[in-house]
């Protein structure tokens, strides 16, 4: 009885400690939220050519582009940009963001290795 009860109290423990620290890594600074946008993204060019981009909005605090999901993530200062803004960055670069498709002009001046299906003829 004495070991279930210290087994229950360790267990107790540890997810008493994840849930702490995954909510301090959720905590943003006062006036700063944060963005998932679904992209169009297709290689390592994209990744470096949206978060190099964005870094440079008016009001970005930190950008990270996931290859495998294509999300961007996206903390911002709230006073400065808002999600729309923030999306039509990411369509201006060349990229589609969310259900805002990619500006036109943009996407032609994009490497034939960054539009879609750009890599689908590689391994031809």
């Amino acid at each position: 009885m004495k070991k279930l009860q210290i087994t229950i109290t360790i267990l107790m423990s540890i997810f008493a400690c994840t849930a702490i620290a995954q909510q301090a890594e959720k905590e943003l600074p006062k006036g700063v939220e944060e963005i998932k946008i679904q992209t169009s993204a297709q290689c390592e060019q994209c990744k470096e050519r949206i978060e190099r981009d964005m870094s440079f909005e008016k009001g970005i605090k930190y950008v990270n582009l996931d290859l495998d999901t294509k999300i961007l993530t996206v903390q911002y200062k709230t006073a400065k940009t808002d999600p729309e803004k923030i999306r039509k960055a990411v369509s201006e670069i060349g990229y589609d963001a969310d259900e805002l498709p990619a500006d036109p002009k943009a996407y032609e001046k994009l490497p034939t290795c960054c539009k879609k299906g750009g890599h689908d003829h590689e391994h031809e």
